[in-house]
């Protein structure tokens, strides 16, 4: 394992309890150095997020980690991401699920990641240039939903697009000094229950 990988996963990750070996062995086998321009590769690993260009950032690795751990995926599921931002979530997520459709409102950012996730071999990763807030019907319903962008509130779309007995993990608030992370679980007969976890900071959700 290459020591600033090592070095993230005990130091941030393990030490603040993520503690899911599958999380771990995924981050472990993603690249985040590839997935940041050249200029921030020599801190990619470190305990912050970074810019990706197009006021967009790459999040922390504790918060990637914690969010993974949050979604509680399985291998055959079908996740919707909303945000592709530079693919790294994407890419972690791909390793543990069956299929990730992920959606990005920047057009050049949706295309330079569709590149990046192609070089990089990740095959089962479908992205389009989209606004999240919408969903994406076409593959809906979605066993999981995940998004890297805070709305003020939860987007009805996303809602109804989550299948029974999903769940969703979704940062919430009125800006960027106001958000709270939500888990949202939906049963069999379609109830919504919601939970507040961490306080976080995301790019607002337009």
């Amino acid at each position: 394992m290459d020591l600033n990988v090592k070095h993230m996963i005990k130091n941030q990750l393990v030490r603040r309890d993520i503690a899911d070996k599958k999380v771990l062995e995924a981050i472990e086998k993603v690249p985040r150095h590839l997935f940041v321009g050249k200029v921030q590769r020599p801190f990619a690993y470190g305990d912050n997020p970074l810019p990706i260009g197009h006021g967009q950032t790459i999040s922390q690795p504790y918060i990637v980690a914690f969010m993974t751990k949050m979604l509680n995926v399985q291998s055959h599921h079908t996740v919707l991401e909303i945000g592709t931002g530079c693919g790294y979530q994407a890419a972690i997520l791909s390793l543990l699920v069956k299929k990730v459709i992920s959606l990005e409102i920047v057009k050049a950012l949706a295309n330079s990641t569709k590149k990046r996730l192609k070089k990089l071999n990740y095959q089962n990763i479908e992205v389009f240039c989209f606004n999240g807030k919408k969903g994406w019907v076409n593959d809906a319903p979605y066993d999981r939903i995940i998004t890297t962008a805070a709305p003020t509130r939860v987007p009805d779309a996303l809602i109804e697009q989550l299948a029974p007995n999903g769940q969703m993990v979704i940062p919430v608030g009125p800006d960027v000094n106001h958000q709270c992370l939500h888990i949202i679980t939906k049963n069999k007969r379609g109830f919504i229950q919601t939970k507040q976890s961490l306080p976080v900071r995301f790019v607002p959700m337009i």
